[in-house]
Order: structure tokens, then sequence, then C-alpha cells
């Protein structure tokens, strides 16, 4: 094992706070009314391509979501889906579920029992960046329902 595999790895809190400001604008961008508690967006991108994000708990200062594809013709397993936590007073989102795996944590020692990548928190938080910008980029093809 080389030296740089046993440094156990230090998450970079500053990129991770910008990417967490930034996932919270897409989300303000994409939900209109994203404090009120059990309402359901279901958004349909290109062909063959839904969503549902679905306002878990809402309260002053923060709000859970949770996002997860809908597409009928795939097995439930391949479909992605992530629990998300608004922080409204420090405008930040951020991942705190995903695959229905648990909590994720800041960083993981590795190999590792379930083989979670080093930085999986930041990589499923640069994941949920993408898909919002995905969304946002065919905004004309979204269509949400309340």
């Amino acid at each position: 094992m080389t030296q740089r595999n046993q440094r156990k790895y230090v998450p970079n809190l500053p990129s991770m706070q910008a990417l967490c400001e930034l996932n919270y604008s897409y989300v303000l961008r994409i939900l209109p009314d994203c404090d009120t508690e059990d309402l359901s967006y279901e958004f349909s991108v290109g062909v063959g391509l839904s969503y549902e994000i679905r306002i878990v708990d809402s309260s002053r200062y923060t709000s859970t979501i949770s996002i997860k594809q809908t597409t009928k013709d795939m097995p439930s397993y391949l479909t992605p889906s992530m629990t998300v936590r608004l922080y409204h007073d420090a405008r930040m989102a951020e991942v705190i579920n995903s695959q229905n795996t648990g909590a994720l944590e800041p960083s993981y020692d590795y190999p590792n029992l379930k083989m979670r990548q080093r930085n999986e928190k930041h990589m499923v938080n640069i994941f949920l960046a993408e898909w919002l910008n995905f969304c946002l980029q065919h905004a004309s093809n979204v269509t949400s329902e309340a």
C-alpha cells in the first residue's frame, strides 16, 4: 500500500460549501415553493425521463426534499434517488442520503465494507448539481405538478 492511500481523506470545506450553495440556487429555480410541506412536483425532461421531487419536511430554517427518478422502464435499483436537506438561513442544499443507503459520512476509509469512495458525499453532491443543471437546461421541456 502506498503512503498516499494510508492518509485519511480530508474534505475540502470551501469547495463543499460552494457546491452546496450552487445546489441551493438550482433547487430554488426549479421549486417555486420549497418551504411548504407535503407538496410534490413531477418533472418530465425529454422523452422517457421522469422525476419526482417531494417536500418531506419543512420548518423555519430547513426543508427536506426527496428526489427520485420515476421512469417506468427501468429497474428500481438503477433509478437514482436521494434525500436533500435545504438550509434556508445558510442558503445551502446538501445530499444527506443517496440510493437509500443511510446517512452519508463526510469521508470514508478505503477500502471499506460497503465499497464507498473516500469522497462519496462530495461526489453525490456533484451528481445533484449536474442533475439540477440538466433540468434547468431543459426547462422548456420541464412540466411540474403540485
